[in-house]
């Protein structure tokens, strides 16, 4: 389930950050450096926080997955569409790479026998955390950061995984609903314009 999730959120916030290196008019050294940090990059993160190998350094296949997806993209002339940022592919594969990462986040804190914080800190991280690194090398403010609805469902994936594994209820099927369940707020929650109010 582990890798599952991981390669599922690997593609797709290679595709998310392939479409903001396109929008930032990077060159091919750009775009594969802001492709592999938001793809990368958070798992990274968390499992240096857990004292991991990191997944990618141990494995061949995430920067594998990562040049295949950027390879298809180029082909199909993806970095050749306008504003491909408001599209619904974009929105989908941007939220999918949200969930996923939030869930193995959360699944290594609660392997690494992390309180409730460390597990919604790691949920947390490994969904944003390749986002932020990419959008400070690019000078933008984070998108975590101008958004109340985005980094709030990482934290709600880690908080509900955390309480369901302490009631030992936590198992692939009630994974999959909480999956599905946090891709339909997720996009119900852009379009709606969500936000946590500040002022």
């Amino acid at each position: 389930m582990f890798e599952l999730a991981e390669y599922i959120g690997i593609i797709a916030f290679t595709t998310s950050g392939f479409f903001v290196a396109v929008r930032n008019k990077l060159d091919l050294l750009g775009l594969l450096v802001a492709t592999f940090l938001t793809a990368l990059g958070g798992g990274i993160m968390r499992d240096a926080v857990a004292d991991k190998v990191p997944f990618t350094f141990s494995h061949t296949y995430p920067g594998a997955v990562v040049l295949c997806v950027v390879i298809l993209l180029v082909l199909f002339k993806f970095h050749k569409r306008n504003s491909i940022e408001n599209k619904p592919f974009f929105i989908l594969s941007d939220s999918i790479g949200l969930i996923s990462f939030s869930i193995t986040g959360a699944i290594v804190g609660i392997e690494s026998g992390f309180n409730l914080t460390g597990v919604m800190s790691m949920a947390f991280l490994t969904a944003v955390g390749g986002g932020i690194a990419r959008d400070v090398i690019l000078n933008e403010v984070p998108f975590v950061l101008k958004t109340g609805f985005y980094g709030t469902i990482a934290l709600l994936i880690g908080l509900l995984l955390y309480l369901l594994n302490i009631y030992y209820t936590l198992s692939l099927t009630v994974i999959t609903v909480i999956f599905i369940a946090s891709l339909a707020l997720r996009i119900v929650a852009y379009y709606n314009k969500w936000a946590i109010p500040f002022r």
